[in-house]
Parts: structure tokens; C-alpha cells; sequence
């Protein structure tokens, strides 16, 4: 097929992808947003909701990764590896204990905390420019405590929040209570983080996203990318179907996908996923303001797409197995702990890829060996609370213009 002109290709629809190319399309680029699915519908259709700014910290911090070989051995846990993905995980395993030196830790916080810090006025910002101001709750996140034991254990959590100026306030029984009527007596604490907002529908978003690009010139080309293209420089990317794509910039930001792509650029990234499941419970029975967390049992509920979600469970089992939605079940039987009288009724089970590096930072850069290429992946459980400053880095750094964080600590070759 011919070659169709666009200049500009991002690769990935996803809440990543919709916000950087919206962006760029908005700067003046003439963008092609490619993916081999319609729009927003890999992770960032699953995702909890939450545009969590306090969640930035670490997973390899200690208090984390000393309680993983114990999760690993409970069949319920929070964490499964399947055994078959065990051996091509361990280098990965191993950059993330490397990642949990006392040093290196402080340093990771900062990166995540400088994004953070920026996540909730930029998706305010960015919702206003769509019309989709209305999309964003007002209300914030509640975490759970049975004790001051549970409390004591999720301390460094809230030691960090307090080193970075992080809100958050420590509310007692009856607080909580008044707050969310439906949650069990069983819990005598809470924090609440007032600025981890939700979404009414994440879905959504990316297509009021896609629809906004599309007004201001952009275009959408479904299709699986197989190849590339360069000399010194990007030259063309090319489909399963045989287009070609010409390109003189390229963004990669297939979310856990963008490894098999970087790879065939000669570029490969400590990138693996962490499958996610929910369960959407379209007649949950009870109505919720507050998003909940309850950290001991490793689950979250939001109030969201017209119910409420349930989800939190991590697998580590590559692209290709098949999903196993145990894992969701397991987090409606924890998320009914907390709410004894949730009715799990009219539901579905979904499951979907995280992009998970093992240091927690996203990579966004550009590429370390083909002028033209950029990369934005790596965001974790932090897509949806990321996509708007991202974009807003990703657009400057594409652009020429000097992007207003120091994206050195983001690049690709820091591995």
C-alpha cells in the first residue's frame, strides 16, 4: 500500500497514547494515533478510576518486598507468578531488589513525587479543555484500618506523604463512618487523601480524548505494528497488513506492549505487565462517595462507570496466558469484608496489562539510538493518574520546547 503522508505516529490508544497525541495534534503536528484495538481499550478501560497522587512511592520499598514471598505463598495473595513466567522474570526481580537501596529509593520517591505533585491540576486542566469537567469526582480516597497494628505497618506510606507535602488527614472510627455508612464497623481508622479524585468512567475519557483529537485534524488508524523503518533516523512504521507509515517522529506508548516494540528498534526495556482484574458490579446494592483502599487486604473500590468497581490484585504471567478470574473473585471476597453489605449483582470480570518497570518510574524519553523515536510506557498502576502531565512533558519534549521537569532521571537508557 502507499505511503499515506502522516508525519507524526503514536503508537498505543490508550489513556497514554489518546493524551499525547491530543497534544500534539493541539501543537500542531499533523498525528496519526495508531493501535491494533479501537481506542481505549486495553488497560486504560479497567483501570480503578483513580487519579491517585498519593501512590507514587516504591513497590520495591522494604515494607513492601519483605511480605512478597509470603503473598507468593498464598494462594489468595495480593501477588501471583505464575510458575511458567518465573525464569524470564528473574532479571526483572533482580533490578527491582536493586531498586530497594536506601539511596536509590529516596531518589525513585522524588521522580514520582515530582509527577505527583503536578497529576491532579493537570487532568483538571485537561478535562476542562475537552468539556469534560463533570467527569472528575469531588469527593477523595479513604484508606482503611482495622488498628492501630494495620495503621503502624502502612506507616512509611504516610511518613513519605508528609516529606513531599502530600495532604492527607487521619480520621477517627465514627469520622469514618459518617463519611461512608456501608463500611464495617470492623474498621477503627482511616486516612483520607483528599486530592485522590476518580473518574465517572475512564472509558470515557480516552474517547471524549479521541474525539477532541479528531476535531482539531487528527486521525486513527487501526492496525497491528510489525516494523520499522530507519536509517540515522524513523523513517516509516509499518502494519500486518502491509501499510506503511511514513514518520518523522514516532511515540511509543503501547503500555505493556511497547518492549516488543523497542526491542525491534534495537532498544529493549525491563518492561513486563502486571495483569490486573476487576469486577464491575452493575447493581452493587449500596451507594459510596469516597473511592476506598484498604492496604492489609490489598483491594480497591470505586464508585465508577455507573457502579462500583472492584479490583487491586496483581499476576505476573506475560502477555500471552490466559486470564485467570480467581484473581477477581478473591477482590470482591476482600472488598465485602469492608462492605458487608455490598450485593454483587449484574457483573463482569475483566482483565487487563499494567506496564510495570521494576524501578516504578515511567520511562519518557527519547530513544538513546533513532532520532525521531520517544518513548512514554512504564506507568504502572499510575496511567490514568499520569496521561495529562505526561502528555503535557511528551508534547514539549517532542516539540523542541524544554520540557518543564527534568526528564533526564525518565530515560530510557537509565537501565
Amino acid at each position: 500500500m502507499t505511503d499515506t503522508g502522516s508525519r507524526t505516529l503514536v503508537i498505543g490508544a490508550g489513556v497514554i497514547g489518546a493524551a499525547i497525541a491530543h497534544e500534539l495534534q493541539k501543537r500542531g503536528r499533523q498525528v496519526t494515533l495508531v493501535d491494533r484495538d479501537a481506542p481505549g481499550r486495553g488497560a486504560s478501560y479497567g483501570n480503578m478510576a483513580s487519579i491517585a497522587v498519593t501512590e507514587f512511592m516504591p513497590a520495591s520499598r522494604p515494607s513492601v518486598w519483605r511480605q512478597i514471598p509470603g503473598w507468593l505463598l498464598d494462594p489468595e495473595g495480593p501477588i501471583r507468578v505464575r510458575p511458567a513466567a518465573m525464569p524470564r522474570l528473574v532479571p526483572w526481580f533482580l533490578r527491582f531488589l536493586a531498586a530497594s537501596r536506601p539511596g536509590k529509593l529516596r531518589e525513585l520517591e522524588a521522580q514520582g513525587a515530582a509527577l505527583c505533585e503536578r497529576a491532579l491540576p493537570d487532568t483538571e486542566a485537561l478535562l476542562r479543555e475537552i468539556g469534560a469537567e463533570s467527569e472528575l469526582s469531588q469527593e477523595g480516597c479513604l484508606s482503611l484500618y482495622t488498628d492501630e497494628a494495620e495503621f503502624r505497618a502502612d506507616r512509611d506510606h504516610i511518613e513519605i506523604l508528609e516529606r513531599y507535602g502530600f495532604r492527607h488527614e487521619i480520621l477517627g472510627q465514627n469520622v469514618v463512618r459518617d463519611l461512608e455508612p456501608e463500611i464495617t464497623t470492623r474498621i477503627g481508622k482511616a486516612v483520607l487523601f483528599p486530592d485522590n479524585r476518580s473518574l465517572k468512567d475512564p472509558y470515557r475519557y480516552v474517547t471524549r480524548l479521541v474525539e477532541r483529537f479528531e476535531g482539531l485534524g487528527g486521525r486513527i488508524v487501526r492496525g497491528n505494528v510489525t516494523g520499522f523503518e530507519r536509517s540515522d533516523r524513523i523513517d516509516a512504521v509499518l502494519l500486518d497488513d502491509g501499510t506503511r507509515l511514513g514518520a518523522d517522529e514516532v511515540v511509543l506508548c503501547a503500555g505493556a506492549y511497547t518492549a516488543r516494540l523497542s526491542k525491534k528498534l534495537g532498544e529493549p526495556i525491563p518492561l513486563e505487565t502486571e495483569r490486573g482484574y476487576h469486577t464491575q458490579i452493575a447493581k452493587p446494592g449500596i451507594s459510596m462517595r469516597h473511592s476506598i483502599i484498604w492496604p492489609a487486604r490489598a483491594f480497591m473500590v470505586t464508585p465508577t462507570a455507573g457502579g462500583i468497581r472492584v479490583g487491586g490484585t496483581v499476576e505476573m504471567a506475560g502477555l500471552d496466558a490466559a486470564p485467570d478470574y480467581r484473581r477477581a473473585k478473591i477482590t470482591v471476597k476482600r472488598a465485602r469484608e469492608a462492605l458487608p453489605n455490598l450485593s454483587v449483582e449484574d457483573t463482569t470480570e475483566w482483565m487487563g496489562h499494567r506496564p510495570a518497570l521494576p524501578d516504578t518510574v515511567p520511562v519518557m524519553s527519547e530513544s538513546g539510538k533513532t532520532r525521531g523515536v520517544y518513548y512514554a510506557t512504564g506507568h504502572g498502576h499510575l496511567g490514568l493518574t499520569y496521561a495529562a502531565t505526561c502528555a503535557r512533558l511528551m508534547g514539549q519534549l517532542v516539540t523542541g520546547e524544554r520540557p518543564e521537569l527534568d526528564l533526564h532521571p525518565y530515560r530510557i537508557n537509565r537501565f
